[in-house]
């Protein structure tokens, strides 16, 4: 009697509103055994359909190892679009370990021509634009890592108005005001933010997705810059998806795996 087939094992890279959705996808689905794995750098990550695993591999080898040790099949890309390092490990280890690898990564924001846009290539080009440009107050939306970058002297005479997750530690610019909070946000909320604080210019990530695009929005009707720092170069060769329904359909599901939930597989 021939072996009966065993479950699709998938391991995501998680720590994105996409990853979550594509686990709960996944953890509905016959025949499909689902691991989200988090860095473990948010404190209430929240709960996770499927096995969860949190904390680092240690490298791209451990993760091969990891790979090879529970029988994974597809390993999906799911972290940040900012996260360069940990692609790149992931990368290397589908290789190293013959797992099927592909990135479910959500598009860039697009420019509007209205925007008055200002695309930098890291978070120390964002830093060095903003003496040019005049402005006196910064809503900075860039994350708690590598805030170090605006506490440079040359910037001791802007106000930084910081919004982040979890609190951020030192360095960082010599006048602060920290705002702790997590999306989604309104149009009506990021305006009313902009023109409490007297924000003069907002320096971001293109991260993409609806939950945070809302302050660009507000930006623009303001006339308002933004200094926008743009995506790290993805791994060579690694396939991207930028959608759960893609992400469902590379896996061969029917976007039918998707549990009822009206937002769950955009």
């Amino acid at each position: 009697m021939p072996d009966a087939p065993r479950d699709l094992r998938v391991l995501i890279l998680g720590g994105t509103t996409e990853a979550r959705r594509l686990a709960d996808a996944l953890a509905v689905a016959p025949r499909v055994h689902v691991t989200t794995s988090l860095a473990g750098r948010v404190t209430d990550p929240g709960t996770l359909a499927g096995d969860v695993r949190v904390g680092g591999f240690g490298g791209p080898g451990a993760l091969a190892a990891w790979l090879r040790g529970h029988r994974v099949d597809v390993l999906v890309d799911a972290t940040h679009p900012f996260a360069a390092t940990i692609s790149a490990h992931a990368a290397l280890a589908a290789a190293d370990s013959g797992t099927e690898l592909f990135a479910l990564r959500r598009p860039g924001w697009p420019a509007d021509p209205r925007d008055r846009r200002h695309p930098v290539r890291s978070l120390a080009d964002a830093a060095a634009r903003l003496p040019a440009l005049g402005v006196r107050r910064v809503l900075l939306t860039t994350g708690r890592q590598g805030l170090a970058a605006f506490a440079g002297p040359e910037l001791d005479g802007l106000h930084f108005v910081v919004r982040t997750v979890e609190p951020p530690g030192p360095p960082l610019p010599r006048s602060t005001h920290i705002l702790l909070d997590r999306g989604p946000y309104t149009l009506a909320g990021e305006r009313a933010l902009l023109l409490e604080h007297r924000v003069d210019v907002v320096v971001t990530k293109d991260s993409g997705g609806s939950a945070t695009a809302a302050k660009l929005t507000a930006a623009r009707e303001l006339g308002l810059p933004v200094v926008m720092v743009e995506r790290p170069p993805a791994p060579d060769g690694v396939p991207e998806v930028p959608d759960v329904r893609g992400a469902l359909a590379r896996l061969g599901l029917s976007p039918g795996a998707c549990p009822a939930a009206a937002d769950t597989c955009p």
